[in-house]
């Protein structure tokens, strides 16, 4: 660990791992340039039980090899798995694909599929892309109570998801692409003995979601370069025990434009509104109405309809534990 004249100022820094003061920096860090935030630990201990996680943000060699521009040919070979996303998950190719853009985001090919240790716990669908429970369980009509074991089940693979967004927020500047946060999601997951939900679900090809600007939700983590003035989206589910914790935040990359912060922060507002509404006997309809009346008076209707998907859910998870509580 660096010490001495590259020690990490106390007053300004947290440890990575507890958040305690911290006094020394990963030296693999310091020779890469890397930003000090995420790389500063109070002690040798919290760098030694962080180093699995904390590896995977040295990696420079997907960003290096990453195209600079998604209308040119890949430099990488087919090998190297380099390639676009096409035929939601089900095929690669080396050209960019055909659609009508509205917007300036264009998407960049995607590396190969990350690998999930033997040991790891996998939900039905992580061999073959399909899943088999979920389309034919009762619970797609109705809600069910939960056992108080199933809830403690549900609040550690919740600690272990909030760990994991963390991480990834840790690691989002600009120049770092939203493959490199995929790699991030994906050792943090498994290092804390997780299988990453996301990955092959229907076919998906990573370990989390990203959605850069206007992508609305659900966005594929590929070889593009977060840029300053850049929101992105990272969507985080974890499976473990058998249960599932699904979380997401907004983040501001570099200097963020007013418009986009005034966008992050009615969202925010709507979430916190939402979740003051739920209690027993509260409608679901009723949250998404708090949810589009808070969004209407901000003038943010047609934005904030379709950016409340992920948020609605969350309040629905809350709403589940609270019913078993009443």
């Amino acid at each position: 660990m660096a010490g001495g004249s590259d020690a990490v100022e106390s007053t300004t820094l947290s440890c990575a791992k507890c958040g305690k003061p911290a006094h020394l920096q990963c030296p693999k860090c310091v020779e890469l340039k890397l930003p000090r935030e995420g790389a500063a630990f109070c002690s040798q201990d919290c760098f030694k039980v962080s180093w699995s996680s904390h590896k995977s943000v040295h990696s420079k060699s997907i960003s290096s090899s990453a195209p600079v521009n998604p209308g040119e040919q890949n430099a990488a070979s087919q090998n190297d798995g380099w390639l676009y996303c096409l035929r939601k998950g089900n095929a690669r190719s080396h050209e960019l694909p055909h659609f009508d853009w509205t917007g300036q985001l264009r998407p960049y090919p995607i590396s190969k599929r990350r690998p999930i240790p033997n040991q790891i716990d996998q939900p039905d669908w992580a061999l073959d892309g399909i899943p088999k429970i979920e389309p034919n369980s009762d619970l797609q009509y109705h809600v069910e109570i939960k056992a108080p074991d199933q809830i403690e089940k549900m609040r550690e693979t919740c600690r272990i998801a909030r760990d994991v967004l963390d991480a990834a927020a840790r690691v989002i500047r600009p120049g770092i692409t939203t493959d490199e946060i995929d790699a991030v999601v994906h050792e943090v997951t498994i290092s804390a003995g997780g299988y990453p939900s996301p990955l092959n679900y229907n076919f998906f090809p990573k370990s989390c979601c990203t959605s850069v600007n206007e992508v609305i939700c659900h966005g594929i983590p590929d070889a593009r370069k977060l840029e300053d003035g850049d929101i992105v989206n990272v969507d985080v589910s974890v499976y473990y025990k058998g249960v599932h914790a699904d979380l997401n935040e907004t983040f501001f990359v570099g200097n963020v434009d007013e418009s986009s912060q005034r966008l992050v922060q009615c969202t925010y507002e709507c979430l916190e509104k939402a979740i003051a509404a739920v209690k027993p006997g509260v409608r679901f309809r009723e949250i998404g109405e708090i949810i589009n009346r808070h969004a209407s008076m901000r003038n943010r209707i047609v934005v904030m309809v379709l950016e409340i998907s992920s948020i609605v859910h969350q309040i629905f998870l809350i709403m589940r534990e609270i019913r078993q509580l009443g």
